[in-house]
Order: structure tokens, then sequence, then C-alpha cells
């Protein structure tokens, strides 16, 4: 039995470790993902640490748990004013695209490996799932930004398309386990624990503003203190009540993050933080799950899945659910490649392992096998990919700058922060042009490094970054402005 201090250590060296090698390597270009799996496998059984760990429950209870910051932390980052432009094509593909792409893999693994229609669906199902954080990283180390709505369509779709494929994971193996069980009460519960799911964020993250604005503590450092105790209750009564907690943590998120509320930028702050740390939890802990030697033996099967799945399943899906949508085939096609797996399927690869059913062994390790295959594989040709395609734009650092505003209750006033968009209408035009209400002004503009005070006459140029102090009744008014 290890000491307590003995195994804070070996935390404190792994998450240590992980960071300074993801800072060392940073301009090569390396999944952030892989690195962190990689560590974990390092120091597992078969690695140089040799940590022993096999525990596909307590892996599964730790993902679970850094989930639940990473969807809350990612819906508080989502910018709803451009978001909301790519809601339908987004929801389609989080629905119709992960249904498809389960289906299609699984009837490709079906035929060419001569195995139950279940068993090949229920792999398909675990991977069908996307992590945009793990593109968006790569995105980020290398300042590439993406033209027109592509950026909004992949943060909604990988916030809002886990549920789904948790719910054809878990009654895939209902089905498995329990042959009698009806198709259409399966239907019926998706449909219940999606409507629960959405309602419960809506209401709980109005009702955490609400109350995070009246409550005035007298001590500061109570503010995100409460904000996590409202983002597990939100996960945990939504799931006990049958609905979807990861999608209400995700709509709850949305919610807040697109909200005015004390601290509000301290609070995304701490949470990002938080999502960060679960990230390194998750990845770590799941590659000290595996072993290494196990992959080699998978290797076949994991190709001829992987490359089903990306060649075939994915693009098939998007063109598919995103027919009703005016994306040309270059966005689509980019769409497609961008859909890297990440710690959810692997994470959805233990509910097979704690179910005891036939070969669950070889279901998790061809999973992970296909993780670290589109992380390899896309994960390293994103950023050529979407050169080739010309939808790539240089994507400006966010300027650190001189003014920090916290607002409150008692003022009447707030501080918001705008970029100007390659296709924005402003793009051009003088601030006397802008028909501001006469209580709001821009008091200062970020252009090339160097900040700018703003007069009547300043014109906008494309990737300025505004600041804008408002009146707050106001502030819906001036979020349309630049939303054009």
């Amino acid at each position: 039995m290890l000491s307590l201090e003995y195994l804070l250590l070996i935390i404190g060296v792994l998450l240590l470790t992980s960071i300074l090698l993801a800072k060392i390597l940073d301009n090569i270009g390396i999944p952030t993902l892989l690195l962190f799996l990689g560590v974990g496998m390092l120091a597992g059984s078969e690695g140089i640490g040799n940590i022993y760990f096999n525990d596909p429950a307590l892996a599964q209870s730790i993902g679970t748990i850094a989930l639940i910051f990473i969807l809350f932390s990612g819906g508080l980052e989502t910018n709803w004013s451009t978001g909301k432009k790519a809601l339908l094509p987004s929801l389609s593909l989080a629905t119709l695209g992960v249904f498809l792409t389960a289906l299609i893999v699984g009837t490709l693994i079906h035929f060419i490996l001569d195995v139950s229609f279940l068993w090949s669906f229920l792999i398909g199902a675990i991977i069908s799932s996307t992590d945009a954080s793990a593109v968006f990283s790569i995105l980020r180390q290398r300042r590439i930004g993406l033209k027109g709505n592509i950026k909004p369509i992949l943060e909604l779709e990988s916030g809002s398309n886990d549920p789904m494929a948790i719910f054809l994971t878990i009654s895939t193996l209902e089905l498995i386990l329990m042959p009698d069980k009806s198709y259409l009460s399966i239907i019926g519960m998706f449909f219940m624990q999606m409507s629960i799911g959405a309602a419960t964020g809506l209401i709980i993250g109005k009702a955490m503003v609400y109350s995070i604005n009246k409550l005035k503590f007298a001590y500061e450092g109570i503010y995100p203190v409460f904000a996590i105790a409202v983002c597990i209750t939100l996960y945990s009564f939504t799931a006990l009540i049958g609905g979807s907690g990861f999608l209400a943590l995700y709509i709850g998120g949305i919610v807040i993050g697109n909200s005015q509320f004390i601290h509000k930028k301290s609070s995304i702050r701490f949470f990002d933080g938080l999502a960060v740390l679960g990230q390194l939890a998750m990845f770590l802990t799941l590659g000290l799950l595996i072993y290494p030697s196990r992959l080699i033996e998978v290797m076949g099967i994991g190709l001829i899945v992987g490359a089903a799945l990306m060649f075939v399943a994915r693009p098939i899906s998007v063109f598919i659910a995103l027919i009703p949508f005016k994306y040309n085939w270059k966005e689509k096609l980019f769409v497609s490649w961008v859909g890297l797996r990440a710690a959810v399927p692997i994470i959805l690869a233990t509910f097979p392992l704690l179910a005891g059913i036939e070969k669950a062994d070889m279901i998790f390790d061809v999973v992970f096998f296909i993780v670290v295959l589109s992380t390899v594989l896309q994960g390293w040709t994103i950023n050529p990919v979407a050169k080739l395609l010309k939808l790539s734009q240089e994507e400006k650092k966010k300027p650190e700058l001189p003014i920090e505003f916290n607002a409150t209750t008692s003022l009447d006033t707030d501080l918001l922060e705008f970029i100007i968009p390659y296709n924005s209408n402003m793009k051009g035009r003088q601030i006397v042009e802008l028909d501001f209400p006469h209580d709001s002004r821009i008091i200062l503009i970020w252009r090339d490094e160097t900040s700018i005070i703003p007069i009547g006459e300043t014109v906008l140029e494309t990737g300025d970054t505004v600041l804008v102090l408002v009146n707050k009744k106001n502030i819906e008014q001036i979020k349309n402005i630049f939303s054009h």
C-alpha cells in the first residue's frame, strides 16, 4: 500500500513532466493529447516508471469528473453571438452525424471481420464522437485561424456530441446484455435524456447567474467554490432524474458564460485551469491503463477500423448531415478531416470492460489504438489541410490588454471585448457611423500590438480588438452591432 506522500509525489511528478514536455515540444506541433497519453504509458507497468494500474472503474470515474469541468468550461468560453449561427448544423452533426458514423463503422466491421452486428456497432458508437479541444490546441500552436463559420460549428459539435455517443454506447451494451429489450424504448429514452438535459442546463444556468448576482458574498474566494458546487450539482441532479448530465453541463455553461455576473472573468479563468487539470489527469490515467504491447497485437484491426472511420464513415456522415446547410465541399471536407478522437472514446471503452462482455479487452485496445492513430495522422495534418483547402488565415495572438474591469451588481456599466472578424460589415467604417447608444463608448483599440485611443473618425480594421465600456441596459444592442 502506497503512502499518501508517495502517491502525491507520483501525481506531482507526472503533472510537472507533462507540462514541461508540452512547453519544450510546443513548436514541434505534437498534440498535447498524444503527449500526455505517452507520459502515462511511459510511467505505466510496461514503461520506465513501472507503475502498475489496472482499475477501469477508477479510470472511468476520473474521466467522468474531468469531463464535468472540461465541458462546463467549454460552454463558458463559447461565444453564443457567433455560435448561434452554427447551431442547427452543429446539432445535425452531433446527432445524425454521430449516429451515421457509428452505423457505417459498425456495418463495415460487421462485414469485414464477420462478427455480430451489435458487437461491431458498439465499437462504432464508442468512437463516434469528436474532440475539438484537441483540434484547437493544435491550431493555437501554429496560430492558424479558420475562415467563415467553421470554427463555431466544430466547437458546438464537439461540446454537444458526447451525450449522443454515450447514449449509443450504453444502449448497445443493454441490447447485448438484454436481447429482449425493445428498440422503441431506447428511442424514447434518447429523447427523454436530451430534453431533460437541455432543460435543466438552461434553468440551472439562469438560476446560477441570478443567485451569484444577488448573494453578494463577503469573501471573494467563495465565488469560484459556489460555481464548482453548481457545476457538480447540475451534472449529478440531471443524471439522477434521467437526463444527459453532460449535455446539461455544456448548455448551462453557455447560458452562464454569455450572461453578466460578478467576477465573470476570474471565474472563467478558474474553470479554464480546472479544465486543463482535468485533461492532464484524464489522459495520464488512461495512459497508465493501457499496455503498449497489446497495441501491437490489435494493429491490424485498428488500422482497418481507423481507416473506415477517417476516410469513409466521418466524411459520409458529415456530407449527409450538412446537406440542408450552405457549406461548400471544401468546408465539409475540412470538417470531416478534423474529427479527432480523444479521451471520450477511451472512457467509453471502459464500459464494455466493466460490463464483462465478450472480447471487451480487445475493444479497449482497438479504441485506444484508433485514438492514437487519429491524433498522429489527423492532428499533425490539420494545418496543412486547412492551407491546402484555402480555409486558413493567420490568427493573431490575443493581446493582454492593460485594462481589467470586474463588473458588480452595484454598477450599471460593464467592459466588453470584441474582435473584428475578417468578413465583418464593420471593416472600414468610422466609429461615428456605428450608431452606438450615447452612454456607451469604445475606449481602446488594440491593433498590430499597439493601442489606439479612438475618436469618432477612427476607422475599424479586420483583427482589431475593441474594448467597449457599456451601460448594462445596452449590452444586447452593442453585441448585435458587433455581430454583423
